[in-house]
């Protein structure tokens, strides 16, 4: 589904440098809105256990009433801006609960969560290239490495600060300049792998760049030297840090990847095929796990698809247990098992397949069938099962 032109939300995502008071103000906000959310989260959960429901109007009324006690009154040094918008972010999730799209909240850590605040346009102005955020003297320092859009005005801004001790803006802004592409005709299959990250229906072969294992033996040095140190003190968190920084230097990397090659996919193709894995339960499979968590298919399949929305693109996503690797892209037969490590097969019509380019001229035919005339995507219960979804043809319709 499109996304309308000039409706495009778009998140623009700065680095900055914070002045020590800055630093300190923005990390005691991280705190309160820590604190908040889990107040909240505890409030909500001993309702539930009443079988009562708490709403967010409830919630932001404690909120006024821990502020005016002495054991929270440090709540009033932050702006309240981050604080309502904690209890927002918890009625999301409460939301995506009961709607069943999401587990249970769950309590956010010092440690593990993600340390972050919003500010919404009440709390915070741009002028000229200048942030400044509620009870701040001064502007961030704000590393602009690319401009907003002409004339978008931020509409929220989330600050964070990652594990690796480095400080990001976020600005929401209306992007205008964000329109549908041209059409075309153009179609692809993608399968995605660990030999290579992806396999097209056009016979290209995308290499696995394994970005993890590249530095595998710098993380491993330096996760061996945090475990060295003394828990608590400086120099295990100076060893911690060094760790996160390799990690976030991965993540990057891979992230920059998957940018460029989602974007281009998107630019040269009308329709884009792929397939729904569980990547969740795939990772399961402690041998496989570390390789399919490092190939990112998740994360590709995500920013496939909003790019897609955006510039008017389709994409088509194919049932999981479509026997796209077993079933011949030529005759239509089924195979039988096929360990992973068949990565070359001849069909009884004699075609010679290479394992991965079959399975994603597969995945077009039936992204194809779907979209034409609605046919499933179902394997086939016999071998050659009769007609499949590749071969199936749009139904007549009666004058």
């Amino acid at each position: 589904m499109s996304v309308p032109p000039g409706q495009v939300k778009r998140a623009f995502k700065y680095r900055f440098c914070p002045t020590d008071a800055q630093a300190a103000g923005l990390s005691r906000t991280f705190g309160c809105v820590r604190k908040v959310y889990n107040l909240a989260l505890a409030a909500r959960t001993e309702a539930w256990a009443r079988q009562e429901r708490v709403t967010y109007s409830q919630t932001s009324a404690m909120l006024t009433a821990w502020k005016k006690t002495e054991e929270l009154a440090f709540l009033n040094e932050v702006s309240s801006v981050p604080l309502q918008q904690a209890l927002r972010h918890l009625q999301g999730a409460f939301t995506h609960f009961f709607a069943k799209r999401a587990n249970y909240p769950r309590f956010k850590s010092k440690r593990k969560s993600r340390a972050s605040a919003e500010y919404t346009s009440s709390a915070f102005t741009f002028r000229d290239g200048r942030l400044k955020l509620a009870k701040m003297a001064g502007p961030l320092d704000i590393v602009w490495s690319r401009p907003l859009p002409e004339g978008s005005v931020p509409r929220t801004v989330t600050v964070s600060r990652d594990a690796a001790g480095r400080w990001f803006v976020s600005m929401l802004c209306d992007d205008p300049t964000v329109k549908p592409l041209t059409a075309t005709d153009a179609a692809v299959g993608i399968d995605v792998g660990l030999d290579h990250l992806l396999t097209l229906s056009t016979g290209e072969k995308i290499t696995n760049p394994r970005h993890e294992r590249r530095d595998g033996d710098r993380l491993a040095r330096a996760q061996r030297n945090c475990a060295r140190k003394e828990k608590g003190s400086a120099n295990r968190e100076k060893a911690r840090r060094k760790a996160a920084r390799i990690h976030a230097r991965i993540t990057d990397r891979r992230r920059d990847g998957l940018h460029k090659l989602t974007s281009r996919l998107v630019r040269e193709n009308q329709t884009l095929v792929i397939e729904d894995l569980s990547v969740r339960n795939m990772v399961k499979n402690h041998r496989l796990a570390r390789a399919i968590s490092d190939a990112s298919w998740a994360e590709f399949r995500s920013l496939l698809e909003y790019k897609a929305a955006w510039y008017g693109r389709d994409v088509v996503v194919v049932d999981r247990f479509f026997p796209s690797s077993k079933l011949c892209s030529h005759c239509g037969t089924l195979q039988g098992k096929m360990p992973l490590n068949v990565r070359t097969w001849t069909c009884d019509c004699r075609t010679v397949h290479d394992r991965d380019v079959n399975a994603a001229k597969n995945l077009l035919a039936a992204g194809l069938a779907v979209t034409v005339c609605g046919a499933g995507v179902r394997p086939q219960r016999r071998t050659p099962g009769g007609q499949s979804a590749t071969k199936q043809k749009p139904p007549r319709r009666e004058p």
